[in-house]
């Protein structure tokens, strides 16, 4: 979650910034129209904060719709989320175009909040069968698109190459969490600032993802298919008394405050010789220019226990609100910025190397990406393609994701669970303390909520559209 989550930089960074930064894309020189008669429209952006390339290229759009207006808000993505759901139930239409992610597509269309993407999105050559198969199905709803993605991402092991070389060892092909935890205890040096591994510890529930996927391949879960809570299943504890040991033993300083962010600033600057993280992260840790340990990395499939995979799925996508008063104009640049032509631009603009991943198939084709994104290209690739959406543990689960539980009470939830963990890593709890209060959260959620009414699958959504 995240997500994103890149990312250009990277699936899941949240800013502790509250504020929004809000800027017009450009205009006209006077302001008025595109010079053919036609007055000019304005839509608001409201888009997560690591999707601010956006900004730097929107000149590109502006020079082929001069009629269209753009103003953006760039905001963390707790912020986002929250002011986004407010804004689209009090049907307040302050936005036009909104970045939301796999949670929130198939909920928000549930609740119709979201317009179908679908005949918009089959005019031209805009081309939805190029986006790879799990990032389409995993905006989509009853069968119907609400949402395109503006990049995609998985989870992979990344590893400093020299420092592994150095110390005489070898990361297995595809890795199990058992061989990661006898790595990072030989890599750990902190007399030279270098710790084994950094893993999420921080008490927000993206800071979950990769834990999360560590419950899943152990054999655990959060609730079985009668929406039962199972976080103090013997799995469940295993997979976290497990995570919190290898970070507490090997893990960064502080590791309890680690998020996304932290955790990639820290491979980048060469403080940890290994990470379990987003796919998303490699365009800037290759970015010679923002990374002193590009072409140093190696990537291997995000590791397991007892699945043949473990990667999570997360995406930021551009989605059209109901409540939007330009869904034409909209769509226009929803398009632009998610389209082939968009890949291209970043590219010669920004750099190959941080061109948005994990959205388009045709990306992956491009001569230019294939040459700088050589070194995380297929894994990257092979992550994405390897998740599945419905069974991504031992067991099927009432709803469709990984790194998260598809219910709209799961960002509270997931909150107040992260944040037990996160003390469990900073040793103000144990693990068997934190989860017991997990499963009472969960237990208060699926009660609430009557999640195991009936037949115990409930809709994603009971609340009326707006």
């Amino acid at each position: 979650m995240n997500g994103l989550r890149i990312f250009a930089a990277g699936v899941l960074l949240v800013s502790s910034v509250l504020g929004a930064a809000a800027c017009d894309g450009g205009g006209d020189s006077d302001g008025d129209g595109d010079g053919k008669g036609r007055s000019a429209t304005t839509i608001t952006v409201a888009a997560v904060d690591f999707t601010r390339d956006l900004e730097r290229l929107v000149g590109d759009f502006r020079r082929t719709h001069p009629h269209i207006r753009v103003k953006f808000e760039f905001l963390p993505e707790s912020v986002l989320r929250n002011r986004l759901s407010k804004d689209i139930a009090d049907e307040d239409g302050r936005y036009d175009v909104v970045s939301i992610g796999p949670w929130e597509a198939p909920i928000w269309a549930s609740r119709g909040w979201l317009t179908r993407l679908d005949e918009l999105a089959g005019r031209g050559d805009y081309d939805v069968q190029d986006f790879i198969p799990v990032v389409r199905s995993a905006l989509s709803y009853r069968n119907g698109l609400y949402a395109v993605p503006y990049y995609g991402e998985s989870s992979f092991l990344m590893y400093r190459k020299d420092l592994v070389a150095r110390a005489g060892l070898r990361v297995p092909r595809r890795p199990t969490w058992w061989q990661v935890a006898e790595l990072a205890g030989k890599l750990d040096d902190p007399r030279h600032g270098v710790a084994g591994i950094c893993l999420r510890g921080g008490p927000f529930w993206l800071d979950l993802m990769p834990l999360n996927t560590v419950i899943l391949t152990f054999g655990g879960r959060w609730f079985d298919e009668e929406w039962n809570p199972r976080l103090t299943s013997p799995e469940t504890k295993r997979a976290v008394r497990f995570y919190v040991d290898l970070v507490r033993r090997f893990g960064e300083p502080r590791a309890f405050e680690a998020g996304p962010a932290r955790c990639q600033a820290a491979m980048q600057e060469g403080r940890v010789a290994l990470m379990y993280d987003s796919t998303s992260f490699a365009g800037r840790i290759e970015d010679p220019q923002r990374s002193e340990v590009a072409g140093k990395v190696g990537y291997a499939p995000a590791p397991v226990v007892r699945t043949d995979g473990s990667g999570w799925f997360w995406t930021w996508a551009l989605a059209i609100p109901v409540t939007s008063g330009q869904p034409e104009a909209a769509w226009e640049f929803v398009s632009w910025a998610t389209s082939r032509r968009y890949v291209k631009l970043y590219g010669e603009r920004l750099g190959w190397v941080g061109a948005p991943p994990g959205s388009r198939l045709s990306t992956y084709r491009l001569p230019e990406y294939r040459r700088a994104a050589r070194a995380f290209l297929q894994p990257t690739l092979d992550a994405i393609n390897a998740v599945n959406l419905t069974r991504p543990g031992l067991h099927r689960q009432p709803w469709r994701g990984t790194p998260y539980v598809g219910i709209p009470e799961y960002a509270g939830l997931g909150g107040r669970v992260a944040e037990q963990i996160s003390a469990a890593i900073a040793g103000r709890q144990s693990v068997d303390e934190a989860l017991a209060k997990a499963q009472i959260f969960a237990n208060d959620v699926v009660d609430g909520g009557g999640y195991r009414e009936g037949s115990g699958v409930r809709p994603v959504s009971r609340r009326p559209a707006p």
